[in-house]
Formats: C-alpha cells, structure tokens, sequence
C-alpha cells in the first residue's frame, strides 16, 4: 500500500496526519506501506514497510511542500512503476487536488500506465474543494484553480479511481476524512478476485473492457432486500478493463 500527498495548507497536513494515523494503525503484520509525497518530484518519507513506528515518524514529518506546483501525472507514473516489480495486491491512497502544472507527461500516458499495470487500486482523495473551504471560500477552488479546472482535476482523480475499481472522494468538510480512510479500509479488507476465461485468446497487448454484473439463478438482474423485505441499493466496483498479454509475456 502507498499513500501520497500533496497538500498545501497547514490545516489540512495536520488533518491528514490524524486521519491517516488512524488508519494506519489498523494494518495487519503482513500489509507493508510506504508514505510519499511529491510537488515537483516525488520525495519517499518512508520505503514499504510493516514498522508503524516508521510509518508513524513519516506521516509526521509531513510539511507543506516548497513549491505550489504539482507534477502529479509523473508521481503516479513513478509510483505505478515501482509498483509493478511488487507481488501481490497492491493499493494507492493519491490525496491531492488533481491538478496537474509541469509533468513531463500527458493525461493520455499516466492512463495508459493505470491501464496496463496489473493488481494496484487507486483510491483517490480530492482536496480542492477542501482547501477552498479553509480559505474561506476565497481566490477560487483549491489555492487559486478556476472553477473549470477544479473539475477537470477533480475528473482526473475519479477516472484514476474508476479505472482499478477504487473509490474518489472529494470532501469538503475536515470531519469527513476519519470517514473517507474508514470507508477505504473496509473496500480493501472486503474485496473479491473473480477469475474467468477470456472468449478472445489473442496474446495482442491490446485493452480489454470487462463488466460484471450480479444476477439471480435465471439471469436476471439481483435483488437484494433486508429482512423487512425492502429493496436494498448495491453498487459494483471493479475495475474496467485489463490489459491483455503479449505473446512474449
């Protein structure tokens, strides 16, 4: 599991210092974690460890970072990479606005990086509108971002998400993080890993759409009540698609 930050207010470092030292300490001896954060490169406060003293240091060493720019597209693109010389399931926590200022990389590239590395999910936490809560609601969402951009960033962080079958959050309110990182730990201590047999063998490296559905025994669509017989709403996370093998692979 990785967490990354970027985060520009005093305020909101310290809230997330608390609410991820809450959630921190509920890991398990055989869940490692590393705590990274990035403005315009990635700077590692603590490699993939199980040591929550370590953890606990590094999570309280966070600072507001030196500069106001992000690149996050090459952060994500960095962490994914390190990531796929690591076995198992693996989880990113990205918490920062979604702005983007001088990567070396386009939106087009980091989504075609989240597309074609296997067993990560990406949790995402928006701070735009929180900062812009802080602030008093003052210069605009997230330290200066326009209403347009704000959304845009705040889309980019969700398709993240989307795309390994992780959830986004964009809170506005402090309260709400304790919440957020409780409602992340549950989705990760209850997922399940469907297998199947693609109808497609082709080892061509090509992008494959895949959507799973809960149906009854003839089929049809599954409906799930409570014990007074009333309707019970369910959503399916998963992720999109995967990436096919190529015939070297």
């Amino acid at each position: 599991m990785l967490l990354e930050f970027a985060a520009n207010s005093y305020y909101l470092i310290n809230d997330m210092q608390n609410a991820s030292y809450s959630f921190f300490r509920t890991l398990r001896p055989e869940d490692y974690i590393a705590v990274v954060t990035y403005d315009l490169r990635t700077h590692i406060l603590t490699d993939f460890t199980n040591n929550k003293d370590l953890i606990a240091q590094a999570l309280q060493s966070l600072t507001i970072p030196g500069f106001s720019d992000t690149d996050m597209f090459d952060a994500l693109y960095e962490t994914l990479d390190r990531l796929s010389r690591v076995e198992g399931r693996k989880y990113v926590i990205l918490i920062g606005s979604g702005r983007d200022t001088f990567s070396k990389l386009t939106l087009d590239k980091i989504l075609a990086k989240v597309k074609a590395t296997p067993n990560v999910t990406i949790f995402t936490i928006g701070t735009g509108a929180l900062l812009n809560e802080l602030r008093g609601g003052r210069g605009g969402m997230g330290g200066g971002m326009s209403d347009l951009n704000y959304l845009q960033a705040q889309n980019q962080m969700k398709t993240f998400a989307a795309m390994t079958g992780g959830l986004s959050f964009s809170p506005i309110f402090q309260g709400e993080l304790p919440d957020i990182f409780s409602q992340i730990n549950n989705s990760i201590r209850n997922q399940y890993v469907l297998t199947y047999r693609p109808t497609n063998t082709k080892n061509d490296g090509s992008y494959r759409k895949i959507q799973v559905l809960l149906v009854d025994n003839e089929g049809h669509p599954l409906r799930m009540q409570d014990e007074k017989g009333k309707s019970l709403k369910y959503s399916i996370i998963t992720r999109d698609g995967y990436k096919a093998k190529l015939p070297v692979e």
